[in-house]
């Protein structure tokens, strides 16, 4: 991110903080941002290494369901965390277990250690991603300040996906696959001086709300459980026990969860009411089709670059440069529109641009080039993506009050990594059920043809994922722009 970025962001905000530690703050943001969703990509390039140097076997799948697991059962208590304890010292705690977690990953000598370690790292990141979030939103108050700093988050947040794919391959080809890992560490004790030095503590004296623990145990259990199902579901069939027994326990302990919040709860994890926003709900929804068919383009785009056009991981990873530049341009350049036109309109037309770049890519096949089939769509892709996580993220934390913020972006990036976690096993599904088993013969025309045909009906799936997400979109509330809006708006573009 640039300085000039971070500048231009910076102000104005909250009353009475100056302008360079309001940039610290939104590097700091930023910057925990971009570690966490760089960790959740980097690793997929690296598997086929780790699984040989470590004898992994049948487990690989662990190495990232250990992580998704953790993430979502944990990241609704996450944000809740950072608004009843103060968001810095949570934001602190995240990014401390994050870096250890990622030391002990990168020196890992056997796969249950490794896994472990995973799970960690998951646990850590579902605290210090809502941080994140809760950090901007109620630092950056003043509408342009705060759909610049949002800008800047969803930049960050989108870019990293694709730069993670980038950097595992240079790190797997030219290193050890432990580095990508390893290098959170330095990473992280800078995020960590950073957060002590630029975040202010936002819990207010005297206040002793208590958790919510049996709310916390069960959403929490429910959500792992739920996740865990969906990741087994891949490897067992949905009609296994082992995944229908954990669907049922999810979904079980998730009612459990909605009863104990609005019948016994004194002080609720979530208060319910905080689904009257219709901003809110409307951005979850469009949150959840929207990752979905992102991150799963991630996935199937990697593996028609390496298996059906043979590309090595680091001719996979510098490919992924226009995604993260659209991505880039995207979530930044729209966040001067967003105040004056709110988020609907920017919903809209961001997913437009993505469904037809999707469609687009649900056309390759082992004839395709790089120039004429792969760098158009990804430009519609990334700039179409970037506009929606700007305007997706405003629209699920506008309106609400501040004591508020680390619940709405708990809710906001649960939202996010189940559309993750659903969406790749269904459309794995649909891509294995189309490859079928001449998928499976060694080499030749026949096996790129089949591969060719079944990921590309995977990521014509993700674009009807991007459809759902825009029809979703066409339910978050128009809203006006007030005349301070349009002035700054103005200014800007002046």
């Amino acid at each position: 991110m640039s300085a000039q970025m971070l500048r231009t962001a910076s102000a104005p905000a909250r009353p009475g903080t100056g302008t360079r530690r309001l940039g610290l703050v939104l590097a700091a943001c930023c910057l925990g941002q971009f570690m966490n969703v760089l960790d959740a990509s980097v690793v997929n390039v690296a598997l086929p290494v780790i699984a040989k140097d470590l004898d992994f076997g049948s487990g690989l799948q662990w190495v990232n369901s250990a992580y998704t697991i953790a993430v979502c059962g944990f990241l609704l208590l996450g944000g809740r965390l950072a608004d009843l304890y103060g968001q810095r010292r949570v934001f602190l705690a995240g990014v401390a277990l994050f870096t250890l977690a990622s030391s002990v990953g990168g020196a890992a000598g056997g796969p249950a250690t490794l896994v472990a370690a995973r799970a960690f790292q998951g646990l850590g990141a579902a605290v210090m991603t809502p941080a994140t979030l809760t950090v901007l939103a109620t630092t950056f108050t003043e509408p342009t300040a705060r759909a610049k700093a949002f800008g800047a988050w969803s930049a960050v947040s989108g870019a990293a996906g694709a730069i993670g794919v980038l950097a595992g391959g240079l790190i797997t080809q030219w290193f050890s696959w432990r580095w990508i890992l390893l290098v959170n560490v330095p990473i992280g004790l800078a995020l960590l001086v950073g957060v002590a030095v630029a975040v202010p503590e936002s819990r207010r004296g005297g206040d002793r709300r208590s958790l919510d623990v049996p709310g916390a145990l069960t959403v929490t259990l429910g959500l792992m459980a739920a996740v865990y199902g969906i990741a087994e579901s891949h490897t067992y069939g949905w009609g296994s026990v082992r995944v229908l027994g954990s669907l049922v326990a999810g979904v079980g302990l998730l009612g459990l969860f909605l009863l104990i919040q609005a019948r016994f709860a004194r002080r609720p994890l979530v208060p319910l009411d905080v689904f009257r926003h219709r901003s809110m709900r409307s951005a979850n929804l469009v949150a959840f089709f929207g990752i979905a068919a992102l991150f799963s383009t991630f996935y199937f785009l990697t593996l028609v670059l390496q298996q059906v056009l043979g590309y090595s991981p680091l001719r996979t990873g510098l490919s992924y440069l226009p995604l993260s530049l659209g991505l880039a341009l995207g979530g930044w350049g729209i966040s001067s529109v967003v105040p004056r036109l709110g988020p609907r309109p920017v919903l809209l037309g961001g997913l437009t641009l993505a469904t037809l770049g999707l469609l687009w890519l649900g056309r390759l096949d082992e004839h395709s080039g790089y120039l004429a089939d792969v760098l158009g769509p990804l430009l519609l892709l990334g700039f179409g993506m970037g506009t929606v996580l700007n305007a997706t993220t405003n629209a699920a934390t506008a309106d609400l009050p501040a004591h508020q913020a680390g619940l709405a972006s708990g809710l906001l990036n649960t939202t996010r990594q189940l559309g993750s976690a659903l969406g790749l096993v269904v459309l794995a599904t649909l891509a294995a059920g189309r490859s079928g088993s001449a998928a499976a013969a060694p080499g030749g025309e026949a096996a790129r043809h089949a591969l060719a045909s079944g990921y590309g009906l995977a990521l014509t799936g993700a674009a009807f994922c991007a459809a759902a997400g825009l029809l979703a979109a066409l339910t978050v509330p128009v809203r006006k722009a007030s005349r301070s809006a349009l002035a700054d708006g103005e200014t800007l573009a002046a």
